[in-house]
């Protein structure tokens, strides 16, 4: 394929972080595992190759190296921590464990020009860079020179033009490195020459060929949830196999308010796919009567959609595949539970893998974006905004927002609490700054005076977060005029609740769990 980036993952947790910015530059890229067939990196025919960064020690003998062919191939290559020690490694240089680590931001000293840095960053400048590593490259290869060193690497970039190779000890794919994506898009466009022409649409064009080559004739199920991701991924697979999808709609009885009735009028009419709707609620919530505990939640929750799929699936004649709206970050949260292994999705979207008898494969043409290049996706599909632009909402849905065992009271408390919650935050204009608000019924029972009576009732919290990506999160700061008017609200309108707070914490890098 014609301007390809391809990035060896060595299993950082920023690796798709990589990819984000060169797509964001205008450059196709294609991750692959550093254990790929060496013909899969051949056949892409790519213009250059990222390494990328990773959790394990290049001083160490049985730990993962680039394959050979990515320096057979005569084509730019740059290294990216990890990636940057085991290029030098490979190539006849030397790392050795760290006796100083770096962890977080560092000043990068340009020591030399070089190709990577024209434009950008001049000799004799430094810039803030994001570091993460022990070890460090103490000898290089014949043919590099060093172009950048901090205090805790003396290697911190490196180059040799005449192979158009590049090493750099810090990450450039991350927020706080100043300038990191230029640098990014400096290789891919002008060390490698591609053209800076992909988008969305030439994503939805390759993402259609793939689900036609995996489905061939066969049939898809998909169950929508109501959310972003499932309607997007039921969307994109309509237009590239027709009716030979069917969506199931799985009514588990823990969706927002309104949120079942949206899914049958706008998938079963304005789209006309064949759709299933089936009202499992009372199922669901007699399996989590008397479970407390979020995870178990999330299991039972998965394991009865997955149990429903594979009944829908046995009626529907030629039905092969199961088609989820798995992202990014669920393959990264799977990778951290699973020790390494993207077996295990999110479990909102596919709780411990398929079951060993399940007869369905999966079509995931959703797993390589972020959560906003899933909305940009659905906009080039032509999805209403009011539905691209929908916060997330997790597969157990109201669930896992209600610690404790959960009832047909509790459940209609905070589906009220929450819909006023998003109707304050949408009159004052604010929804579209938010990556994600909702509301949590809390455990407790608080006394208080309601008139002339004491209330005995639940309190609840509001949660709100600003995200670009999902990976990291911070806490929206609204006014104390808000909150107290939302506050007000949720008092006077929802009985059951007679306390309201909001929760301000945030979600930092390297953290997954925030819903």
């Amino acid at each position: 394929m014609a301007d390809t980036i391809l990035i060896i993952d060595f299993g950082s947790q920023v690796t798709q972080l990589i990819a984000r910015r060169l797509r964001e530059a205008g450059v196709y890229t294609e991750i692959l595992p550093c254990t790929t067939d060496p013909e899969n990196i051949k056949n892409a025919a790519p213009n250059g190759i990222i390494l990328s960064g990773g959790p394990n020690s290049v001083a160490m003998a049985d730990t993962p190296r680039a394959p050979q062919i990515v320096f057979d191939m005569q084509i730019p290559v740059l290294g990216i921590c990890y990636g940057q020690q085991t290029m030098c490694q490979q190539l006849g240089g030397r790392v050795e464990p760290g006796t100083s680590r770096e962890f977080g931001r560092a000043e990068l000293d340009v020591t030399e020009e070089c190709a990577l840095f024209d434009g950008l960053w001049a000799q004799g400048t430094a810039h803030t860079v994001w570091m993460s590593h022990g070890d460090h490259v103490a000898a290089l290869p014949d043919g590099f020179r060093v172009v950048g060193k901090s205090d805790g690497a003396p290697f911190a970039a490196v180059a040799d033009e005449s192979r158009h190779y590049y090493g750099v000890q810090f990450h450039p794919e991350v927020v706080h490195t100043k300038d990191g994506d230029k640098l990014l898009s400096r290789f891919a466009l002008d060390i490698c020459g591609c053209s800076g022409s992909w988008s969305m649409a030439a994503y939805r064009a390759r993402a259609i060929d793939a689900i036609r080559k995996q489905v061939g004739d066969a049939k898809v199920i998909c169950g929508l949830s109501g959310g972003v991701d499932s309607s997007v991924t039921a969307v994109l697979i309509h237009e590239a196999i027709g009716d030979q999808l069917t969506c199931v709609f799985v009514d588990h009885g823990l969706l927002r308010k309104g949120e079942a009735e949206e899914v049958v009028r706008l998938f079963g009419g304005h789209y006309n796919i064949p759709l299933i709707h089936r009202d499992v609620s009372e199922m669901f919530l007699e399996r989590l009567s008397g479970v407390s505990d979020p995870e178990q939640k999330r299991k039972i929750i998965g394991g009865s959609f997955i149990e429903v799929f594979d009944e829908e699936a046995q009626k529907i004649d030629g039905a092969r595949f199961l088609a989820q709206g798995t992202l990014y970050p669920d393959v990264i949260e799977s990778i951290s539970a699973a020790g390494g292994s993207d077996v295990t999705i999110k479990s909102h979207h596919n709780v411990g893998g398929l079951p060993d008898d399940m007869k369905l494969d999966l079509v995931e043409p959703l797993r390589e974006l972020f959560k906003d290049e899933v909305r940009n996706l659905g906009r080039e599909l032509g999805l209403p905004e009011v539905l691209v632009s929908r916060h997330p909402f997790p597969g157990p849905g109201l669930a896992i927002r209600i610690p404790g065992d959960i009832t047909p009271e509790k459940l209609a408390i905070l589906r009220e609490a929450d819909a006023v919650y998003l109707d304050e935050i949408r009159k004052a204009g604010l929804y579209d700054d938010i990556w994600q608000a909702f509301a949590v019924l809390l455990p407790v029972k608080t006394v208080g005076v309601m008139g002339d009576a004491r209330s005995y009732e639940y309190v609840c919290a509001l949660r709100a977060v600003t995200s670009s990506d999902g990976m990291t999160a911070e806490s929206y700061g609204f006014s104390h005029e808000f909150l107290a008017r939302t506050a007000t609200r949720i008092i006077n309108a929802v009985k059951g609740v007679n306390r309201v707070v909001y929760d301000v914490t945030s979600k930092p890098p390297g953290t997954i769990e925030w819903e």
